[in-house]
């Protein structure tokens, strides 16, 4: 299969931005949907909970407390990137998997048919991270889509397999992985949308990371900055019907390898 035709941010038309939790869109899309705002372009970003078990210390954070904390910190992170349509869709935070699928692409369908996107981006079949809550979302999004017809073009976030090969040992000491396993990756040449984030755009969406304090002030913390700004200086998607075409997540030996270089 020949590479797809890269697509720039204004072609992409209304953007309707899906996540399971408030701080993946902004990793993951937050440069792409600022550079759309900024165009003129509508975006209508989504976040199906307010990620309100997101702690390690719920005694300090129960539920509730933290649900108001991560919603005041979205519409923050939300404002610097432009975005002024964000909706949370009321699921609680760790249980997409269990709730009738039905239900849940009945919620996405209705804002397909209301905001008629000409792109719609969202997790892919591992969820990057292959947390349930990301599959779920990815899931119901994408049989949203095909019910309508495939409205517009599905979109799923990706890593390449060259960024994994440069940042990888990074993200697992940064343990963002949920298993063993390790998702399929794509070659940058594959890919339907590769945002480079530089520049004023990259210290916009860094700025938009640093209000979602409660879920990334350990990793601003922890890493180097030129690696934290690195890590997030790539947004990238790949094509619905190109998602089969990965490649195998390199092992560690290669990791290391290259590490040596």
């Amino acid at each position: 299969m020949s590479a797809p035709d890269r697509l720039e941010a204004e072609r992409l038309g209304t953007v309707l931005s899906v996540w399971a939790h408030p701080d993946d869109e902004t990793y993951l899309a937050g440069g792409l949907m600022a550079s759309c705002a900024a165009s003129g372009q509508r975006v209508v970003c989504v976040s199906a909970t307010a990620g309100e078990h997101g702690t390690s210390d719920p005694v300090a954070w129960p539920p509730a407390r933290l649900a108001r904390r991560r919603r005041e910190e979205t519409a923050a992170a939300m404002a610097v990137l432009g975005v002024d349509d964000h909706r949370f869709l009321g699921f609680e935070d760790g249980t997409l998997a269990s709730i009738d699928p039905a239900v849940g692409v009945a919620v996405i369908t209705d804002l397909i048919d209301e905001v008629r996107p000409d792109t719609i981006l969202t997790f892919g079949a591992d969820g990057m991270t292959y947390h349930p809550d990301h599959i779920t979302i990815g899931a119901w999004t994408t049989t949203a889509w095909e019910s309508a017809g495939r409205r517009g073009r599905l979109l799923y976030a990706t890593m390449t397999y060259e960024h994994i090969v440069v940042h990888g040992e990074t993200y697992e000491e940064w343990g963002i992985y949920m298993t063993d396993d390790r998702p399929p990756l794509h070659r940058t040449a594959d890919l339907a949308v590769h945002h480079v984030v530089r520049g004023d755009l990259l210290e916009r969406k860094l700025t938009a990371l640093a209000a979602m304090a409660s879920q990334t002030a350990r990793a601003i913390e922890t890493l180097e900055p030129d690696v934290w700004r690195a890590t997030n200086s790539e947004e990238c998607f790949v094509d619905a019907s190109m998602a089969f075409s990965a490649t195998p997540h390199p092992d560690s030996g290669t990791l290391r390898r290259r590490e040596a270089e």
